[in-house]
């Protein structure tokens, strides 16, 4: 295991800062979130779905877009919907995906802008949890769908470690809303999920878990990388350098413990929910 920097030793003045990831929390996302979390737990949801040609798709939720490609890959010349409420996301969505493959549309899950039966099968990746309304949006997500048209979530959950320590560490040097927004990610699990989906109006409802081997970079670069990627960019962006390097510092220690051969390695907790629209 290799020994972690802190911020008291020399070399520390080498490692990546919050200021060597700028730029907008999109780009970001799409730049160093999707290769090494986003993009491995796509190919595993499109792989459940079984989706075959000629299916109509939408990407709920689509951040920027990545479900919905892979979606695209495996059914060829067909087009796709994704949405998502935050333009930036379907902005850097657009930039990367030029053809008329996928349509993308700035818009809430709580008002789909589909047509009822619009959809063999809706794909929604790591985004039910952020849902303000989430019986309201999984209602719309069924009525978008056919009659027995699918319906697939995946949502990490519980929190693993490696964030319980992030989302502690905010808290202690008192970031109460960025540790809260940690939690967020994960804090849906097995039963919540299968009583959103109930409530929902679903049938045929299927929750199965599973855990995922992450490859994440070094501590300090995947904590500025997470960081810049999310709202937590932010937060700490009104925060002093000397309020950054001592989370960092706080935060990349306790790290340690997950370090293999420089990069930080994870078994993620997926909690799949599939059901079927009646």
């Amino acid at each position: 295991m290799n020994a972690v920097r802190t911020a008291d030793d020399s070399s520390d003045r080498l490692s990546p800062s919050f200021e060597s990831y700028g730029g907008p929390a999109p780009s970001n996302y799409e730049r160093y979130f999707v290769p090494v979390v986003a993009a491995p737990l796509a190919i595993d949801l499109v792989d459940a779905a079984s989706l075959t040609p000629g299916e109509s798709v939408l990407d709920l939720a689509c951040g920027t877009g990545v479900v919905a490609r892979v979606a695209a890959e495996r059914l060829g010349p067909v087009t796709i919907e994704a949405a998502d409420v935050n333009p930036g996301m379907i902005e850097v969505a657009r930039s990367i995906d030029v053809g008329p493959r996928i349509g993308w549309h700035q818009a809430s899950a709580e008002a789909l802008p589909f047509a009822d039966a619009a959809f063999d099968t809706v794909l929604c990746q790591m985004g039910l949890q952020f849902f303000s309304d989430k019986v309201l949006a999984l209602s719309e997500a069924r009525r978008v769908l056919r009659a027995q048209g699918r319906f697939l979530a995946t949502v990490p959950s519980p929190i693993p470690s490696l964030f319980t320590i992030l989302a502690a560490q905010l808290e202690r040097h008192g970031q109460q809303r960025a540790a809260e927004f940690v939690r967020q990610v994960f804090s849906l699990g097995d039963a919540e999920l299968e009583e959103l989906l109930d409530r929902a109006g679903f049938a045929d409802i299927s929750i199965t878990a599973s855990e995922k081997a992450l490859r994440l970079p070094a501590p300090h670069d995947f904590l500025w990388q997470y960081v810049t990627s999310t709202p937590l960019g932010a937060v700490f962006a009104e925060l002093g350098d000397t309020e950054r390097r001592d989370i960092a510092r706080d935060v990349v220690s306790e790290w340690g413990s997950f370090v293999q051969r420089g990069s930080l390695v994870i078994d993620l907790r997926l909690v799949l929910g599939s059901a079927v629209a009646p």
